[in-house]
């Protein structure tokens, strides 16, 4: 969790920039598991983005945050888990880190 309360201004400014609603973690980050060759989960949601633009946010905000945290991101849309088990695993898991 010290990777992301370092870069934590660097973080919130770039979820301003991309139109994030809310950015929570999950997985590893959270756990005494979390190494130097771990990636990092994330769960994100974002606010209105038109859909021309939605793409080319969310790759943009993808290669932005692994480039600030120098770490692979598995960035997960919320709306896009379809799992019931994946889900409740999530949300039993997740932290709020913006939004």
């Amino acid at each position: 969790m010290k990777i992301i309360e370092k870069n934590k201004a660097k973080l919130n400014a770039l979820c301003e920039q991309h139109h994030v609603k809310q950015l929570f973690l999950f997985g590893s980050i959270l756990t005494d598991k979390f190494n130097d060759e771990s990636d990092i989960d994330m769960l994100i949601q974002f606010s209105s983005v038109y859909l021309k633009e939605y793409f080319d946010n969310y790759m943009d905000f993808k290669e932005k945050i692994e480039i600030l945290l120098n770490r692979n991101v598995d960035l997960v849309e919320n709306q896009a888990i379809k799992n019931p088990i994946f889900r409740r695993i999530v949300d039993r898991e997740k932290q709020l880190i913006y939004g």
